[in-house]
């Protein structure tokens, strides 16, 4: 179904719907599985449900939800509040979702993702995210860096995860609203982005024993000190 996504599991798929019922559109069942849901549902032979399903074992429930219109344009929410995520060329699926999952289960508002970015909606990153990937505004835009621009004048202070940087997130002030940026697993923050930060930020870690930390892991790292004390 075009501009749509499946969410798979039961808990996921329930968690969607109790989040961002208007935007799913039916849940689908295989035919072996009881259980009872409210809204639109279908069920589907073992065979149906395998053919779409995107796992090695399907758990015979899914959610057919609905891609917001906003998600592929420039625009920013009327309302900008919170801490926000920036994601630049973070291509692992897993990574993505997990980024996503983290920010939203510490109060992030809100996404940007640049083109180089694992697809949201794709079904492995959308299985990282455990059900939350509509919990935050997203926009996955080629004008990500002018997003960024007209979020410092808002005001946001933007902090760019780099292993160079020069302040650490524990240190920065927790009330203030921020624009996390983490980029590409292998090159890191483009040039271009830093040169837009306001702050770099970087993980003390013991560097004899790991030369660096997953992306997804700095990431929901940083995400966790940083969230609203509000």
């Amino acid at each position: 179904m075009s501009g749509c996504f499946l969410v798979e599991g039961e808990r996921a798929a329930g968690y969607i719907l109790d989040y961002a019922g208007a935007d799913v559109l039916e849940v689908l069942i295989s035919e072996e599985i009881q259980v009872n849901w409210s809204g639109p549902t279908r069920r589907l032979t073992e065979k149906q449900f395998r053919s779409i399903s995107s796992r090695t074992t399907p758990t015979g429930v899914a959610a057919v939800v609905r891609i917001p219109a906003d998600v592929y344009t420039n625009t920013l929410p009327s309302r900008n509040t919170g801490n926000i995520l920036l994601l630049e060329d973070v291509q692992d699926p897993g990574n993505v979702g997990t980024l996503l999952r983290s920010a939203a289960a510490f109060g992030f508002t809100g996404a940007i993702l640049s083109p180089g970015c694992a697809d949201p909606f794709g079904p492995k990153t959308v299985q990282a995210t455990a059900g939350s990937i509509l919990s935050l505004w997203l926009r996955r835009t080629p004008d990500y860096l002018e997003l960024a621009r007209r979020l410092k004048g808002h005001p946001f202070t933007l902090c760019a995860l780099d292993l160079r940087g020069d302040k650490r997130p524990e240190d920065l002030q927790r009330e203030e609203s921020t624009v996390l940026a983490i980029g590409n697993e292998a090159r890191g923050i483009s040039p271009a982005l830093l040169q837009l930060a306001d702050k770099r930020i970087y993980i003390s870690i013991r560097r004899r024993q790991a030369e660096s930390l997953n992306a997804a892991v700095s990431g929901a790292i940083c995400i966790y000190l940083l969230r609203r004390t509000d």
